[in-house]
């Protein structure tokens, strides 16, 4: 039996079993600390609220595992960054989300990131960048299982508010039907016929945007929390 299918099977017995559940991130305390390091970029102590929030989030991924997501250890780092970062952001009163690509001063083609390398401590700027790029760059990975590159996103984009609205529709849809989704990630095909009838938007309209539908929904299944803060700002002035 192989270490990855040991592990899905230790996982399912823990959502039923809180023993079994408490004594998987007793055994995986290492893991889970090793995770936190990377986030604190220190070894953390048995008294950070960082640790804490880590075996948190780590019973957070035991929960809300399914197969369909891939390694579980994997997706629970990804849920460990994700609160940690969630944490973070909280204790700075920052409950925005800060566009990194903003163009600031009078130079429309200075960013926000291009400051960031002024030489200057901007721990909590770091921070933002480094966690961005992280999930960039799992995003990008993971669009490429589905045949969907960065490029296909940006060529696929919604011009027309109509058309936004009803890619919103297919996302909440999707959402408030999470079989859907492990279907999706299962497969790797979206589920036209669910969600046309579901969302009540035409059939064309999803095929044409097939590729941006697909990230929007990979978007809101594994954890990219800052990326879903950005379309969330997108998506806040698209209404029906």
């Amino acid at each position: 039996m192989s270490d990855g299918y040991k592990i899905i099977q230790q996982v399912y017995q823990a959502k039923k079993d809180v023993d079994a559940s408490d004594q998987l991130i007793l055994n995986y305390m290492p893991f889970i600390k090793s995770e936190t390091a990377k986030f604190l970029k220190r070894a953390p102590e048995k008294n950070d609220d960082e640790l804490s929030i880590a075996m948190i989030a780590f019973h957070e991924a035991i929960i809300n595992y399914s197969f369909t997501r891939g390694a579980f250890l994997k997706y629970a780092a990804m849920t460990i960054k994700s609160r940690l970062m969630d944490y973070y952001f909280k204790e700075r009163r920052h409950s925005h989300v800060i566009s990194l690509d903003l163009p600031i001063g009078k130079e429309e083609d200075t960013t926000l990131l291009d400051t960031l390398d002024d030489g200057k401590n901007h721990s909590h700027e770091l921070i933002l960048r480094d966690a961005t790029r992280t999930e960039i760059e799992e995003l990008t990975s993971q669009m490429r299982e589905f045949g969907v590159s960065l490029e296909d996103v940006a060529e696929n984009c919604p011009k027309q508010q109509r058309t936004l609205i009803a890619c919103k529709q297919v996302l909440q849809y999707a959402k408030e039907n999470p079989q859907l989704l492990d279907e999706f990630l299962q497969t790797k095909r979206l589920p036209m016929a669910q969600l046309t009838a579901g969302s009540q938007v035409d059939r064309k309209t999803i095929e044409r945007h097939r590729k941006y539908i697909v990230a929007l929904l990979l978007i809101h299944t594994n954890g990219y929390e800052i990326i879903r803060g950005h379309l969330k700002q997108i998506m806040k002035g698209v209404t029906a």
